[in-house]
C-alpha cells in the first residue's frame, strides 16, 4: 500500500474504502438471507432428500439391508412357523440374524445367484416346450 501524501489522496482512499465496505455489507446481507432460507425445516429437509436420492450408492446400501432384513424375517417365520419351542424360536433368531446379514453384505453375489437360478428354470421351460408332444 502506498504512503498518503495529500488531503485529496485520503478523501479518495476513505471513498473507496467506504464504498468496498457496502459492497462488502450487501454480500454479507445476501449470505445472511441464503443461509435462514436453507436452514427452514422444509428446505433443509427438501435439499437433505435430493442428496439422499442423488446418490446411488446410498440407494444401493439400503435396498440390500432391506431385502436383508426380509429375507432374515421370512427365514425366522419358515422355521419357527407357530411353534411354542423355544429351542425352535432360538434356532429361528439366530437363523435370521445370520441370513440377514449375509444378504445385506453380499447383495451382488445374492443377486447374480438369483439370475443364475432363473435362467436354469427358464431354460428347462424352453427345452421342454420346444420338444415335440407325441
Amino acid at each position: 500500500m502506498q504512503s498518503i501524501t495529500s488531503i485529496a489522496e485520503l478523501k479518495n482512499s476513505i471513498q473507496l474504502l467506504e464504498t468496498e465496505q457496502a459492497a462488502n455489507g450487501q454480500l454479507l446481507k445476501e449470505q445472511f438471507y441464503v443461509t435462514i432460507r436453507s436452514f427452514k425445516p422444509a428446505n433443509f429437509l427438501r435439499s437433505t432428500l435430493g442428496n439422499l436420492t442423488s446418490s446411488p450408492h446410498l440407494i444401493e446400501n439400503i435396498l440390500g439391508s432391506s431385502i436383508g432384513l426380509a429375507s432374515g424375517f421370512l427365514t425366522k417365520r419358515i422355521v419357527v412357523n407357530t411353534s411354542g419351542n423355544i429351542l425352535r424360536k432360538l434356532l429361528g433368531s439366530v437363523l435370521q440374524f445370520g441370513v440377514t446379514n449375509v444378504v445385506a453384505r453380499h447383495p451382488g453375489t445374492i443377486k447374480s445367484f438369483g439370475r443364475f437360478v432363473l435362467q436354469h428354470f427358464l431354460r428347462k421351460k424352453a427345452i421342454r416346450s420346444k420338444k415335440p408332444q407325441k
